[in-house]
């Protein structure tokens, strides 16, 4: 995938580090799944998509609230990580391989659509009105994102400095709180119905934070060969010089609920 708005134009492949995000990134605390569901959002009776759902991580941990769901990526090895992950937990989640800009669903199928860690990516002026058309009437979009505060968490801020290194185009670094950004495009279907940002600790082993820093944008998905090898030679020797074993990251997480434009 290409994006010239992301990382100066530098190519990128989810499906690359598959294996990584399947068992690095699934670590979303639980107060972030409650806020979702405080919200009367993905629970039992609804029909839930999931779009640019990486590897089901949304899905497969709201799946006991009861919504029926599906899936969609535009990753094939990203969805069979999710059906994999899926499958072994007894879950009944359908998976699709498809770009949300390619999405096909009749008309007000679905009562909630939602969209984490992945929404910037889309092409927001063909996305709109389809995703506005595949929602019932009354619908919710639910916009969700997490990232680590670098210049407030001392092992997030080195870690970064680290990928800067080895690849100085990536545009994921240096997140501060902010809302979700909410296109135009969007605001032409749907309306805001409210949003919040709050802190969160996510607890980590070394060995799992170097998974998780490997499994980002900048690292496993758009390294070199070359260039990955000596990122994870240096990432896991400052861990062990300056790490505990045990720590917690700061991060934020982001939440914004919109509802279709009667």
């Amino acid at each position: 995938m290409v994006h010239q708005a992301i990382d100066g134009g530098r190519a990128f492949d989810w499906g690359l580090t598959s294996r990584e995000y399947a068992k690095y990134r699934d670590i979303y605390p639980q107060e972030f799944y409650d806020r979702i569901v405080e919200r009367n959002l993905c629970t039992r009776g609804q029909r839930v998509l999931d779009i640019g759902t990486g590897t089901g991580v949304l899905p497969r941990n709201l799946y006991f609230y009861g919504a029926e769901w599906t899936g969609t990526d535009i990753s094939e090895n990203q969805i069979a990580e999710a059906e994999r992950l899926s499958e072994e937990s007894g879950m009944d989640i359908t998976y699709l391989v498809c770009a949300a800009e390619d999405i096909h669903f009749p008309e007000k199928t679905f009562d909630v659509i939602t969209a984490c860690q992945c929404f910037f990516y889309f092409d927001h002026k063909k996305t709109a009105p389809v995703l506005a058309g595949i929602l019932k009437e009354n619908g919710r979009l639910l916009v969700l994102y997490m990232a680590w505060l670098p210049f407030e968490d001392r092992i997030a801020g080195a870690s970064e400095e680290l990928v800067l290194k080895y690849n100085p185009c990536w545009s994921g670094a240096g997140e501060t709180r902010r809302p979700v950004f909410i296109p135009d495009e969007i605001k032409e279907y749907f309306d805001l119905v409210s949003h919040e940002e709050f802190d969160l600790k996510v607890p980590f082993t070394r060995t799992a934070w170097h998974g998780r820093m490997k499994a980002c944008r900048g690292v496993g998905a758009s390294m070199t060969e070359t260039e990955l090898a000596a990122w994870e030679t240096e990432h896991k020797k400052m861990l062990e010089e300056t790490a505990p074993e045990k720590f917690e990251v700061l991060h934020y997480a982001a939440i914004a609920e919109l509802r279709v434009k009667k």
